[in-house]
């Protein structure tokens, strides 16, 4: 529990030094490319026409019923697949976010617990712009903004605080063991298909098997992004008990992450 109020007074007394660190990060991540930070849009935008074609197109779904309605698979798949371009590079990225800037932390006065916070950070920007043009389209899709757009901002927050907590536990094992990295992104890559983001989750699986996979994590923050932008309801409510689950996990992480974190920085110089 100590090591768990350290490293959020950390985060607080460093809070403008994290975000300096995250907008240079975001620059300098696109600095030598010619269109530069457009390619933080060309890169979803590729990647969604991808999954459309093969999810939506190949397979012939036409629409999803999905809450209380019906839609086209294209909105219900942006809905939902827009937080995971935020989550995917913030976890692949925050891993190995300390070991990758060791020799940068060694010339500068800053917690490393900092270093996952700002990597996190520096890809809010370029979701915030996503999400900010999938609600645009949903305007000429004949979705409009809603009352349950109200809840978006509690689901940006709980997610950038679930990532900080996972990251402080993968960024240190990773550190410690480089395999971890590896393992790390074959894990996201299996998560993008067993999170139901490309195909509703009642289409194969009883309501068993289904209750399984709601436990994994990322569908709480999938689902009620998704439920946001659909205008089907306040997930948080009416999932109460999901709301709960996750919020436990993630103190559990949070937990563990600082526990790992305080406990081995010290001689993370060595595995330099």
């Amino acid at each position: 529990m100590v090591s768990m109020f350290k490293v959020l007074k950390e985060q607080y007394d460093n809070f403008h030094l994290i975000n300096r660190l995250a907008a240079y990060e975001l620059k300098s991540a696109n600095n030598n490319n010619y269109l530069g930070s457009l390619w933080e849009l060309l890169n979803p935008a590729i990647q969604i026409a991808i999954y459309w074609f093969v999810f939506g197109f190949v397979q012939n779904r036409p629409a999803v019923e999905y809450g209380d309605g019906k839609y086209a698979f294209f909105p219900w798949m942006l809905a939902g697949i827009t937080l995971w371009f935020f989550i995917y590079p913030s976890i692949t990225h925050g891993s190995k976010s300390i070991y990758t800037r060791l020799k940068m932390v060694s010339r500068m006065n800053f917690p490393l617990s900092a270093i996952p916070s700002y990597v996190i950070l520096s890809k809010l920007m370029p979701q915030l712009l996503l999400m900010l043009v999938t609600i645009i389209i949903f305007q000429f899709m004949g979705l409009p903004i809603n009352i349950y757009y109200l809840q978006l901002p509690y689901f940006l927050v709980v997610t950038i605080l679930f990532l900080f907590s996972l990251s402080l536990i993968t960024s240190t094992i990773s550190t410690i063991v480089r395999d971890f990295q590896m393992l790390v992104q074959s894990l996201m890559r299996v998560l993008l298909y067993t999170t139901p983001i490309l195909w509703p989750i009642q289409d194969r699986f009883g309501e068993k098997l289904q209750l399984i996979m709601q436990l994994n994590p990322f569908y709480y923050l999938i689902e009620g992004v998704r439920y946001s932008l659909l205008g089907e309801g306040w997930f948080f409510i009416e999932h109460g008990w999901l709301t709960l689950y996750f919020w436990a996990i993630m103190l559990v992480f949070l937990f563990l992450g600082s526990y790992l974190h305080v406990r081995f920085r010290r001689h993370f110089i060595d595995f330099l």
